[in-house]
């Protein structure tokens, strides 16, 4: 039978440090009296636990509190230094960039443009894109998101074209990146960024099972199941472009990663061609949507605009009505206890689609999840990839005073 092992003097000193680094990180600058108050530790185990902390560089002293008269107390914060973190969001246009310190805070945003690029070293690309940005030497961890998904197996990037993902398809994608820039990498989907993001700061926070549906010129979907992101054998759960949909031309008939299934049905080609057969336009499915909801929305005072309405209205239903086969499907395989829409189509929409697409789902399936909108501001790539790099990269150096 195996015996606990009892905790050893440096294995409590490693705790406590570790319950004080994160006291400082959600609380923000706190005195010596604070610190022993939250982590529960004497004065003198305070005060020492804080000198082991400034000689590894991971507290540093940011100034003094005025107590009672006579009295003051010094104010710690977390070095902000002590490791820096990056996050990208590739497209085949562009890279964006967010470089952030330990506490989460922005140093640096850049874009490199890389159109006319369908080769070229990806590693000079993203180094490039880094160094935009102001990345710092010693930079910790970067997390890319990317169109398609890495397959653990083989280690290249699947479900994209070489259209899509321009010059990423290689052998050891990640092995070459780490090794080339000299630091951590982890390449994730972009959808599922994005569902990281929702977990941690929207809709999806406190749900332990949901389904993202992201919605532009592509579909994307992403599942959370028991907390975490489910990402299948080979990378690929959540492409559900790829995915057969009624009335829609098969793999078999259009290619593999020709126009097929649920993107044919309702990618942002298919938003265009159905909101013109009603009369309405817009130079992307996005703005598309969003003047077919105004002006469903429009009170008509002419025979003509009142007709203009009933077709943006009926545009709007052809839409919901496609939207919900595929999340039909998706929900009586899943029973998600939420679904989350985002992306340029679902969010120009607004509440007038999402109400649409609800009311179409339901229709269709027992389980009645409810459907809400995106509530994660700016590029949620960025946000799920920062994210997603801040926590590895704590977890690393809050964990640095554990003896080996």
């Amino acid at each position: 039978m195996n015996q606990p092992t009892p905790g050893t003097p440096s294995l409590l000193r490693a705790i406590n440090d570790r319950a004080a680094l994160q006291a400082l990180l959600e609380r923000g600058p706190l005195t010596r009296p604070e610190i022993g108050a939250l982590t529960g530790l004497s004065k003198p185990t305070a005060s020492q636990l804080l000198v082991r902390l400034q000689e590894a560089g991971l507290v540093v002293l940011s100034g003094i509190r005025e107590g009672l008269p006579g009295r003051t107390a010094e104010v710690y914060q977390l070095n902000p230094d002590a490791a820096h973190v990056a996050a990208l969001d590739v497209t085949p246009a562009h890279i964006d960039v967010r470089v952030a310190d330990l506490t989460g805070a922005t140093i640096g945003e850049h874009r490199l443009p890389t159109p006319g690029r369908p080769g070229g070293e990806v590693v000079d690309r993203v180094r490039a894109a880094l160094e935009g940005a102001g990345a710092p030497a010693g930079l910790r961890r970067a997390v890319i998101g990317v169109q398609g998904a890495l397959d653990p197996g083989t280690g290249r990037l699947g479900y994209a074209t070489s259209k899509d993902m321009p010059g990423w398809h290689i052998p050891n994608l990640v092995p070459t990146l780490s090794e080339g820039l000299g630091i951590q990498i982890s390449v994730e989907n972009n959808v599922n960024l994005v569902a990281q993001a929702e977990q941690a700061h929207g809709v999806g926070h406190g749900h332990q099972d949901f389904v993202l549906l992201w919605a532009d010129e592509g579909l994307g979907s992403a599942l959370v199941i028991g907390g975490r992101l489910h990402r299948g054998a080979t990378g690929g759960a959540g492409e559900v472009g790829y995915m057969p949909a009624p009335g829609a031309p098969t793999a078999r008939e259009a290619g593999r990663y020709a126009n097929h299934g649920y993107q044919a049905l309702t990618g942002g080609p298919a938003v265009l061609k159905i909101l013109r057969s009603y009369g309405l336009r817009g130079a992307t499915s996005a703005q598309a949507v969003r003047n077919a909801v105004q002006a469903a929305e429009t009170a008509g005072t002419t025979t003509a605009a009142a007709k203009r309405a009933d077709d943006a209205r009926a545009g709007l239903r052809d839409i919901a009505a496609r939207l919900a086969v595929g999340l039909a499907s998706i929900t009586s395989v899943v029973d998600p206890e939420l679904i989350v829409l985002t992306g340029g189509t679902l969010l120009a929409g607004g509440d007038t689609l999402r109400e649409l697409v609800e009311h179409e789902l339901h229709a269709l399936t027992i389980p009645r999840p409810p459907l809400l909108l995106s509530t994660v501001e700016g590029n949620p790539v960025l946000a799920g990839a920062l994210d997603l790099a801040l926590r590895a990269t704590r977890d690393e150096v809050f964990s640095s005073t554990v003896p080996s």
